[in-house]
């Protein structure tokens, strides 16, 4: 899509105002009902549209994505542009920088449309935890897109933005992507720099696209990807163009599968499932059946790990630094001090108890506790060592073959509100996804098919998983799906 809308704007079929404008009367018409966006940046990508569009004019080359409409999940900062993480407590924060990702993009030409929603602080896996209400499924109004970058996934989908940056922790990316019908990847570690994204839980957060196709996707990455000085965790790409990998050809490839992943799904998501293995077979691609002995907790070695992170992350948004801060003039528990100020103490235990979401406030105490005096090695050291146990589970799979399959999501997207009161079900969404970020191996979803769900037809989609660093493999593979076996 990406390419062919650069060749309608270099061909003069359109310019590059009249396809930001397409985009933004799009917003305005089905955004109400979707509520992808938080908020919108108007007159600075009409701006940019314009001076792509003098460019091309005066007879200039212009890059691949230049000029082509985009969306950024608001935890990741613009300058100048609100930026909140879906929280009251950054509800008036205006970023004073640009994201590492967004200085890229800008520098590539991309037209910004706006900030899209996600769960508060990206901690949820449906987008309802946002301060700013839900988003809603594209397909399904009365279904979440998936979180945390719902937001990002529902405005691809419903052609509210021709691609989106979100950010993914346990399978932010990929779980909306599957939910939305759309492409989303999770790259490697330190592929994407992480300056200027909120961190959350800084040792699994990676930044990622989220696009209509695979060849789309594999363009935004050769762009965000690389070194970079102001994150030490990043890694050179030696200016991959991974768009140029995408051959379709993947004869002798060998794909492994988890035979204990397939068995657990129901009839629905099993019957796709093996239509997708039969295709990879009909392209050539050997199947080869691994185990993943110590992935039966990588649930609950995330969720110890996850939240030790947050808490850290999170303890400084106090309302000093920056961000709301609790009203003086409010009734609280100082009320009884006859007006008086509170103290510094007091400040900080109110603004955060009044300017939190239920669901932060649950990981921030999950995390304290686990890092606590007396619990640390019972919970925290033991999950970091499951953790290095999971890693050398991959590393033992790798040996073996090119890439692995699975679901990316037990069910297709489930209604609003079904499982918001019951947080371990929630958590079990990531059951497919989290054990990519616990290794730090890319990993991508891609659409697969519509199939009847409680009386809908509603999108889904599998993962691939691929070695460090090897998303060129990675994305060829997952590029000969959708270019040869699509019905």
């Amino acid at each position: 899509m990406i390419r062919e809308l650069h060749n309608k704007l270099i061909n003069k079929e359109i310019t590059s105002v009249e396809l930001t404008q397409q985009y933004f009367d799009a917003i305005s018409k089905k955004d109400g009902d979707v509520h992808a966006y938080l908020t919108l940046t108007k007159e600075e990508a009409l701006e940019q549209a314009k001076k792509v569009d003098e460019k091309i004019s005066r007879g200039e080359e212009i890059g691949i994505i230049e000029g082509i409409p985009c969306a950024i999940k608001d935890n990741i900062c613009i300058k100048n542009i609100r930026t909140t993480a879906s929280s009251k407590i950054l509800d008036n924060y205006i970023a004073p920088y640009d994201a590492t990702v967004v200085e890229k993009i800008r520098e590539a030409g991309a037209v910004i449309l706006g900030k899209t929603n996600l769960d508060e602080f990206a901690m949820g896996s449906s987008t309802e935890t946002s301060a700013y209400g839900a988003t809603k499924n594209p397909y399904d109004n009365e279904r979440v897109p998936g979180g945390t970058s719902g937001g990002s996934a529902a405005a691809v989908s419903a052609d509210m933005a021709v691609w989106s940056l979100g950010s993914d922790t346990g399978g932010s990316i990929r779980q909306p992507a599957s939910f939305c019908g759309v492409v989303g990847l999770k790259p490697t570690y330190g592929r994407v720099s992480r300056y200027g994204l909120m961190a959350m839980a800084s040792s699994f957060d990676q930044i990622g696209p989220m696009t209509k196709t695979v060849e789309d996707t594999a363009i935004i990455l050769s762009i965000i990807s690389g070194k970079d000085n102001m994150d030490a965790t990043s890694a050179p790409d030696f200016g991959k163009k991974y768009e140029d990998y995408l051959t379709g050809e993947i004869k002798g490839m060998k794909i492994g599968i988890v035979k204990e992943y397939l068995e657990s799904l129901n009839k629905e998501m099993k019957t796709e499932m093996e239509k997708v293995i039969e295709r990879y077979k009909k392209l050539g691609a050997e199947i080869c059946e691994i185990e993943l002995p110590n992935a039966k907790y990588a649930l609950p070695t995330y969720y110890i790990i996850q939240p030790s992170e947050v808490s850290s992350n999170l303890a400084r948004f106090d309302g000093i630094k920056y961000g709301m801060r609790a009203d003086d003039k409010e009734k609280t528990n100082t009320a009884d001090l006859g007006g008086l100020p509170r103290t510094l103490l007091e400040t900080y235990l109110d603004t955060r108890k009044y300017n939190l979401g239920a669901e932060v406030k649950r990981r921030i105490m999950l995390g304290t506790y686990a890092l606590s005096s007396g619990y640390y090695d019972a919970y925290y050291l033991r999950a970091q060592k499951v953790r290095t146990l999971i890693r050398k589970d991959f590393e033992k799979a790798f040996q073996k073959v090119d890439v692995i399959l699975t679901p990316t999501t037990p069910t297709p997207a489930f209604k609003i509100g079904e499982k918001t009161q019951d947080p371990l079900q929630m958590y079990l969404e990531d059951i497919f996804t989290i054990t990519a970020n616990i290794a730090g191996i890319p990993a991508v979803s891609v659409p697969c098919g519509m199939i009847e769900w409680e009386g809908k037809q509603l999108p889904a989609g599998f993962q691939l998983m691929g070695k460090w660093f090897d998303e060129e493999n990675l994305l060829c593979v997952a590029h000969a799906f959708e270019v040869n076996c699509t019905e």
